[in-house]
């Protein structure tokens, strides 16, 4: 199976959020249309994909996907965004 570590990002307030999902189509859809229990996107509409790649393994991308989320994996992040 392929999985997706995706950065979104919120048109109107900058915001990103990182994740991993197996769908990213309908990963970005339920970001937007809140169908989705995350609290940190739970209350804008407006997310856009700004970085996505892919992985055979799970364990690959939930390593990868803490690693984004860590103080020099957001650093990695902006770098990647510039």
């Amino acid at each position: 199976m392929i999985y997706f570590i995706y950065i979104i990002k919120s048109k109107s307030l900058n915001n990103f959020y990182t994740g991993i999902t197996n769908n990213i189509n309908r990963r970005l859809e339920e970001h937007n249309q809140h169908r989705v229990s995350t609290p940190t996107t739970k209350k804008l509409t407006d997310y856009e994909l700004v970085f996505c790649t892919t992985t055979e393994s799970r364990m690959i991308a939930r390593k990868t996907e803490i690693y984004l989320k860590s103080g020099i994996g957001r650093e990695f992040r902006d770098n990647l965004l510039e």
